[in-house]
Formats: C-alpha cells, sequence, structure tokens
C-alpha cells in the first residue's frame, strides 16, 4: 500500500506598515521658523520628526520614518515569519515564537495603533472565507497597555491601541507572542483509490486544503501626543480620553 500525504507548505506572509504624520505641511514652515541666522553664523535646529517600527523576534521588519531633512520618509519593509520555521515545514498545532513589538524610531513622543489582519488564500491565490480566520491563532497579549477596539475588530481584523505613550527611542511590550495553526485545517481528508499499470490499488490521502496559505498582515500608525484627542480623532476617527499622565482611554 502506498500513502502520499500532502500538506505542510510555507506559507505566504504579506506586511504593511504605515506611519500617519499629522499636519504634515506645516513641516516646511516650522523648519522655517526654527532656522537661524546672523552675520557671523548659522544655525538650524533640528525639528524632531515622527517615526514608527514593526520588530518581530526583536528584528526590524518594517519601518517608516519621516526625514524632515530632505522631506522624505525613509521605510523598511520585509516579510513577517521568514526566519521562524528555521527551514522547517509548518507543522498544524505546533506554536511558533512570534513576538511583535512597536517601537518609536522618530525623535518626538507618539501614540500607536496596530491592526492585525488574518485571512486564508486558495491554491489559486484567492480569498477562502470558508476557512476561518480564527484558525490562524496568533495570541494577543492583553493587560500590558494593549487594548482591542472590539467595535472596529472583526474574525478578520484585530484592532489594538497602546494607551500609553511611547516615548522616542522607547518601545511598546509585547503584543504577541506565538503564532499556531489549529490543526482542524488538517483534519478533512479523503482517500482516492486508484490503481498502478500492473494493477496494485494506490490508496492516496488528500487533505482538503492542500496548498492553502495562510496571510497574516501588521499595520502600524503613529500619531503625536501633542493635541492628542483631536490629532488621535483626525488621524484615527476614533474618539478617546487623555489622562493627565498621557494614558488612552477609548469613549
Amino acid at each position: 500500500m502506498k500513502k502520499n500525504n500532502f500538506f505542510s507548505r510555507k506559507p505566504f506572509i504579506l506586511l504593511a506598515a504605515s506611519a500617519v504624520l499629522l499636519a504634515g505641511s506645516t513641516i516646511g514652515s516650522t523648519r522655517a521658523a526654527l532656522t537661524y541666522y546672523s552675520e557671523n553664523y548659522s544655525a538650524e535646529v533640528e525639528v524632531p520628526s515622527i517615526g514608527v517600527s514593526l520588530l518581530e523576534n526583536g528584528s526590524v521588519v518594517a519601518k517608516r520614518d519621516y526625514n524632515h531633512k530632505n522631506d522624505q520618509w525613509n521605510t523598511v519593509q520585509e516579510p513577517l515569519f521568514e526566519n521562524t520555521l528555521n527551514g522547517e515545514k509548518l507543522k498544524p498545532g505546533k506554536k511558533y515564537k512570534e513576538v511583535l513589538t512597536v517601537s518609536n524610531s522618530g525623535t518626538i513622543d507618539n501614540y500607536v495603533r496596530v491592526i492585525l489582519y488574518k485571512s486564508w488564500m486558495d491554491p489559486a491565490g484567492n480569498k477562502d472565507t470558508t476557512l476561518s480566520p480564527k484558525l490562524i491563532d496568533l495570541n494577543i497579549l492583553e493587560g500590558n497597555r494593549w487594548v482591542i477596539d472590539e467595535k472596529a475588530s472583526t474574525t478578520e481584523r484585530t484592532v489594538l491601541y497602546y494607551t500609553g505613550i511611547v516615548p522616542a527611542g522607547g518601545s511598546t511590550p509585547a503584543i504577541t507572542d506565538t503564532l499556531r495553526i489549529d490543526t482542524s485545517v488538517a483534519d478533512k481528508v479523503t482517500e482516492k483509490i486508484t490503481a498502478d499499470e500492473a494493477g496494485n490499488k494506490i490508496i492516496t490521502t488528500v487533505y482538503e486544503y492542500d496548498g492553502y496559505k495562510f496571510n497574516l498582515e501588521a499595520e502600524v500608525d503613529a500619531v503625536q501626543t501633542h493635541n492628542a484627542q483631536d490629532a488621535i480623532k483626525s488621524a484615527w476617527g476614533v474618539d478617546v480620553n487623555v489622562s493627565d499622565n498621557g494614558t488612552l482611554s477609548l469613549r
């Protein structure tokens, strides 16, 4: 009897990272206002710039920083989950280390929001809604100042806010710690019986979701702390309260 098993394909992961700079049109005028000239010397005071980075297991996988000197965004974008498997095939049921954190790579304090997207793609590259995103078990660590916006979240999308200020050069606690694909994706199987040229019966076990891929996407936004309530409303469209110590709470 010959048995062929198929599954465990390397996942195709996408990453998106973005940063929101409020009142960006004022950068030029602000920079000019902070440039001092005299007959003897000229000196330019460095204008603070906003920036945000996403780290996976301690390594930067996405970064977007505003460089006021050339009025450009410096970006880095790498795929998630690239080095986690270390060459092995993905095994449903096994937990993989997936520690996501956010760092403030700019020069001003900011607030950050993270949106996590999970979905499935069939072998043809089409989105498949018959498989639940919940089978992509990305363990979110609540209780360390990360809160989920339940009103804005769905089974495919989780919206999280870090309720504290992230100082320039600082980082948030971990958002997640592990990733696991539920074993039920390998439970649905069929057996195909064929015969070879000699008439020997061949039983082939085929997994229903052979060749499927899961998508995991993380989107990161940063907003300045100055006039935080108005800034967050403008950038993210949500109403928040800001305490005297800078702690955010959703209304």
